[in-house]
């Protein structure tokens, strides 16, 4: 561990920036702690209440995570506030329980992660474009923390502040920063349990589901092992794809291309579609702390949107093409 810490916090109007002074961490210093941090999110037992806040709107979640003696993660995660919401997932199998609709929709978890299990489990590409530093010990939910900033070595990805537990490890909050060092969107927990009393039955779904009540949507998108035909040219440094696939909607009459390309910590998504006719205001758009870039390729759309600054999905965006196979 470091010695002398020292982070400065500042916040005005909502707005926050942080300022690390605690000199980097060795590579080897800073890959063992991001590793106890990811490890704890998907190996410890814990349940408890968290908000999710990004531009001016907050929303509250449950979750529930158990791990068995064989090692496979369960989960429960439901929204306390707005439209009810509740997933229940088994290591990569996810049910999405709708019951305002009456919708139960059925699908693989595919190259998502979500709070507290923020960080990747192959780790070596963030100390290669992130600096690591430590922060300075604080109180989070009740619990003792420390503090872990994550500063990008370019202009292409946001800038990340993590307060993990002190004695498991467990990700209690997190930020991420804007190129101006403002805060766009935070995790952090409000109540938590780790360990004693979280059980498997607390998993189990809040709804029945049955079939003449409910309906029941399978998402099974064809998932390619070769390419789709659609290329990226040109990404950041750092950024390679980690998901490439086509699905179907509008009943099957337009197919989408969806391709993923991420640092470990940034996930930058690429869609590709017919414009069918229809109108659309290319340029750039922003929605809290995703950037939305839209151009179009002959009578192609190439919607580019990710937690990255404007010029990463700008660059992403203007390098797509067709190449014939």
């Amino acid at each position: 561990m470091v010695g002398r810490v020292a982070v400065a916090v500042v916040a005005l109007a909502g707005m926050t920036s942080v300022q690390a002074e605690a000199a980097p961490l060795a590579q080897d210093e800073a890959l063992q702690i991001l590793e106890r941090i990811a490890t704890a999110a998907r190996t410890l037992n814990y349940n408890g209440t968290f908000e999710y806040q990004h531009g001016q709107r907050v929303e509250t979640s449950r979750i529930v995570h158990f791990v068995d003696s064989d090692g496979d993660e369960h989960e429960k995660l439901e929204t306390l506030d707005g439209p009810r919401r509740e997933i229940i997932r088994n290591n990569n199998e996810v049910l999405c329980f709708y019951p305002d609709a009456k919708v139960v929709r059925i699908q693989k978890r595919v190259a998502q992660r979500s709070f507290p299990a923020l960080l990747p489990e192959q780790l070596s590409a963030i100390t290669q474009y992130y600096t690591v530093r430590m922060g300075r010990p604080e109180r989070v939910a009740g619990f003792d923390s420390q503090a872990v900033v994550l500063e990008p070595k370019d202009g292409m990805r946001y800038g990340h502040k993590l307060w993990a537990e002190s004695d498991s490890g467990l990700l209690l909050k997190a930020l991420t920063l804007n190129e101006e060092r403002h805060v766009v969107e935070q995790f952090a927990f409000t109540q938590l349990n780790i360990g004693s009393g979280v059980t498997k039955e607390m998993i189990r779904p809040t709804y029945q589901a049955s079939v003449h009540e409910w309906r029941r949507d399978e998402v099974i998108p064809e998932i390619f092992k070769g390419e789709t035909g659609w290329t990226v040219s040109y990404f950041p440094p750092g950024f390679h794809k980690v998901m490439e696939m086509q699905r179907t909607k509008q009943g099957g009459r337009i197919t989408v291309t969806h391709m993923v390309y991420s640092d470990g910590m940034a996930a930058v998504s690429v869609f590709i579609e017919s414009m069918s006719g229809r109108a659309v205001n290319e340029g750039l758009t922003r929605q809290g702390a995703i950037n939305i870039y839209r151009r179009t390729v002959g009578d192609t759309l190439v919607t580019v949107l990710g937690e990255a600054p404007a010029a990463t999905v700008m660059q992403i965006g203007n390098s797509v093409s067709f190449q014939e196979r």
